[in-house]
């Protein structure tokens, strides 16, 4: 039986996408970013967001069918991201899909986008359950076990800034440009980490919960302290302050892992793994220390290409062929949600949701 064709949508942050799968095969993949559009804010402006998703939805959908030589009238089901977000960015892609999947007369599929994030494993080194995620991205980061499509249980999170926030306002403060990640890594190469050592936080804490606010703040400390000796910053300056921010990101989350798979490893998995995905898992000091810790601990260690780490809509269309498989669809009552928990099970973390683009 040949695999449904679906079309997904993507627009919960700062990226409209549109992409068409059948199965695991990825026939086209479209992203239209929005940083030309937030540059001169020093991040995404939910409203300016918002219009761009309107005007840019279509067109990705267009390309799409052209990329991938397919008509919209051989769609079999639209898969969209219904949460959680910034609420006009998510409203514009449940809205046009609404429209599509009535027009077309196929499934509407509403999917939660750490849903999205948490199964591109399986569409990219199709692993099997239960696997071990670390989610790490500009709005969101924390450990789940993904047993099913519809079967997530978190073992831990952040419960302030998320570690990308952190690493753009780490940016803004350095005067570097957005997004701050692939800033912050370019300036660190050329720096010294064991210059300025900053906390680790909550590592004297047992549990996977993490914290990243209190970084940025001794950051900011070390910065104003070197203005204050030498009146301003020398380019190795920012270069050292860069490395020594990354080091103890990278530390963090690499010690909260290693909690993470001893509890993960409880469940005796036949194939243990662990998978990275979200823009933090493309920097390359974590993701070498997130391997030689798989090395270490017999766990298989996978991350999606970069170009599937980030936000696109290939991952929404999979995760909506999961659940389509699963008999799962959506009527036209389906709703745009800023907040959408994976583990409905999981006590709210402390400080969640108020802080990052999509927290």
């Amino acid at each position: 039986m040949t695999s449904p064709l679906i079309l997904g949508l993507e627009s919960s942050c700062d990226d409209s996408a549109a992409a068409l799968l059948r199965g695991r095969e990825v026939l086209a993949s479209v992203v239209k970013g929005q940083n030309e559009l937030h540059a001169a804010f020093g991040g995404v402006v939910p409203e300016i967001a918002a219009r761009a998703h309107a005007e840019r939805l279509d067109t990705c959908v267009e390309e799409a069918l052209a990329e991938a030589g397919v008509t919209l009238q051989q769609v079999d089901a639209v898969a969209v991201t219904a949460g959680p977000g910034l609420i006009g960015g998510v409203l514009s892609g449940v809205m046009l899909a609404k429209g599509l999947a009535t027009g077309l007369g196929v499934p509407l599929v509403g999917v939660n986008h750490l849903a999205g994030h948490s199964l591109t494993p399986r569409l990219t080194d199709g692993l099997a359950f239960p696997y071990l995620m670390l989610l790490v991205s500009g709005g969101h980061c924390q450990f789940l076990i993904v047993r099913g499509a519809q079967d997530f249980s978190r073992l831990g999170g952040t419960i302030d800034d998320a570690p990308g926030e952190a690493f753009d306002k780490t940016a803004r403060l350095l005067g570097l440009s957005q997004p701050g990640g692939p800033s912050v890594e370019a300036r660190a190469r050329a720096g010294d980490e064991r210059r300025f050592r900053f906390p680790r936080p909550l590592l004297d804490r047992p549990g996977c919960d993490m914290s990243f606010s209190g970084l940025k703040t001794a950051l900011l400390r070390q910065r104003d302290q070197l203005i204050a000796d030498q009146g301003g910053l020398h380019a190795q300056d920012v270069s050292d302050l860069c490395a020594g921010f990354q080091a103890a990101v990278r530390d963090v989350l690499t010690e909260k892992a290693r909690r993470a798979i001893a509890l993960y490893l409880n469940e005796a998995p036949s194939e243990p793994a662990l998978a990275v995905a979200g823009g933090v898992a493309a920097n390359q000091s974590l993701r070498g220390s997130l391997q030689a810790l798989c090395a270490e601990t017999g766990v298989r260690f996978t991350a999606p290409p970069l170009r599937l780490c980030t936000d696109n809509a290939a991952m929404i269309a999979y995760a909506g062929g999961e659940l389509l498989a699963a008999g799962v669809t959506h009527d036209m009552s389906l709703s745009a949600r800023p907040r959408w928990p994976l583990d409905k099970s999981a006590a709210p973390l402390v400080g969640s949701g108020k802080k990052g683009a999509k927290a």
